[in-house]
């Protein structure tokens, strides 16, 4: 019985992971870099409803890009003709739960929001899952990669 036990506990231990000692254990978020990503979100919606580019424009790099739905890239230019010409509007929104992954200079950021919006006249509202990327450029966090989809 000693001897099936013993087996046993080598087989067990012999098929375990290991883990080299010089591994990092891993890092703790800065809980001001996590808020400042959940205030950007919020932002990002209120300038939506009011309106407000030129707070968006200082969210979103100068390269930024988003791929959405439709599978085609949109730049921060396009995405801002867009709303100044009223195709897109964005009437109220709800940020959901977030979660933040901070790597140094950079951070993603994935949520889910619920929207009230229209586009080209249409309304498309609905529960949104998204994902941003962010990277923090001469001391200031900017988003550099959007992407969002309708949830199911």
């Amino acid at each position: 019985m000693k001897a099936l036990a013993a087996a046993l506990l080598a087989t067990c231990l012999g098929s375990m992971p290991v883990m080299p000692a010089d591994v990092p254990p891993p890092s703790v978020p800065d809980p001001n870099v996590v808020a400042t990503m959940k205030q950007l979100a919020q932002d990002w919606g209120d300038s939506l409803v009011t309106g407000d580019l030129d707070k968006l424009a200082r969210i979103l790099a100068d390269d930024w890009s988003n791929f959405g739905a439709a599978g085609k890239p949109t730049s921060k230019e396009s995405f801002l003709a867009s709303l100044k010409d009223g195709k897109h509007k964005l009437a109220s929104f709800e940020l959901g739960p977030m979660d933040v992954k901070v790597l140094g200079d950079v951070a993603v950021v994935q949520g889910i929001v619920t929207e009230k919006r229209t586009d080209d006249g249409k309304d498309t509202s609905g529960k949104f899952v998204w994902m941003d990327v962010f990277v923090k450029r001469a001391d200031k966090w900017v988003c550099v990669r959007s992407t969002g989809f309708r949830a199911k």
